[in-house]
C-alpha cells in the first residue's frame, strides 16, 4: 500500500507527494540551521555558555550567580517582554523553564527553586530580551537559609548588573559610560567563559541522561 499523498479522489498524485517531502525537508533544514546558528541574549553572544537548547528557547549559564546553579531561560527570539512572544514562544520559554529548573534542583541537590522574570524595564530588567532566573535553594547550606526572602533584593542587583557583567567578561566595556556598580554585587567574582563553558558542558549531561529514561 502506497504511504503517498492523493488527488483529493483517492488517486496517488506524485506531484502533491513530492511536494510534500520536500516541504518536510525545508522544515527540517530550517530548524537545524536555526539550532546551529550563533546564541545571542540582546545583542550578546552567548553560545558557550549554553548547555540546554530548544528551537524557540535555550538556558545558559551566569557569569555570577547567586547561589551555584543560577541560570537564565531565554526565548530564542529577541523581545523585551512576554507579550511580545508568540502561543508556540511562550509555550516553549515555560516548558523550558519547568523542565531546565527540574534540572537545576537534582543537579545541585536543592529543596525548592526560585524563579523569577522582570517583565520590562520598570520592573527591574536590565536586558531587553526576555528572560527567567532560575535558583535552586536550600533549607541548609544556602546563603539565604536563615533568611529566605534576602534573595529578592540580591536578585534586583543581580539583574542590574547584568550588561556590565557581559560586557566586562568579553572585554568590551567602554568605562566611560559603563553602568552603575552595584555594591553587594562586587563581591562575587566574575566568572571566565571557560570557567562557565565547563558548568554548560557538565548541565549538559544531565539533559542527556533524562532523555535517555524516557
Amino acid at each position: 500500500m502506497r504511504s503517498a499523498k492523493s488527488d483529493g479522489r483517492g488517486n496517488y498524485c506524485p506531484f502533491q507527494a513530492s511536494w510534500h517531502s520536500r516541504r518536510a525537508i525545508s522544515i527540517v533544514n530550517v530548524s537545524v540551521s536555526a539550532m546551529a546558528a550563533p546564541v545571542l541574549f540582546s545583542t550578546i553572544e552567548v553560545t558557550r555558555q549554553v548547555f540546554y537548547r530548544e528551537a524557540l528557547s535555550y538556558a545558559i549559564v551566569n557569569l555570577k550567580p547567586i547561589v551555584p546553579g543560577h541560570v537564565l531561560v531565554v526565548p530564542t527570539r529577541v523581545v523585551p517582554r512576554l507579550a511580545d512572544l508568540s502561543g508556540p514562544e511562550l509555550s516553549s520559554l515555560i516548558t523550558s523553564v519547568q523542565r531546565v529548573g527540574n534540572v537545576i534542583e537534582k543537579a545541585y541537590g536543592g529543596d525548592a527553586l526560585t524563579v523569577a522574570c522582570q517583565d520590562g524595564k520598570a520592573a527591574g530588567q536590565s536586558i531587553p530580551h526576555v528572560h527567567f532566573h532560575i535558583l535552586p535553594r536550600k533549607f541548609k547550606g544556602d546563603f539565604f537559609s536563615q533568611r529566605m526572602d534576602d534573595i529578592y533584593p540580591a536578585l534586583e542587583k543581580s539583574e542590574a548588573s547584568l550588561p556590565r557583567n557581559f560586557l566586562e567578561s568579553r572585554g568590551t566595556l567602554d568605562h566611560q559610560t559603563e553602568p552603575l556598580r552595584v555594591d553587594a554585587d562586587e563581591s562575587r567574582p566574575p566568572r571566565t567563559l571557560e570557567e562557565m563553558e565547563k558548568e554548560a558542558t557538565w548541565l549538559k549531561t544531565f539533559f542527556s541522561r533524562h532523555e535517555r529514561n524516557e
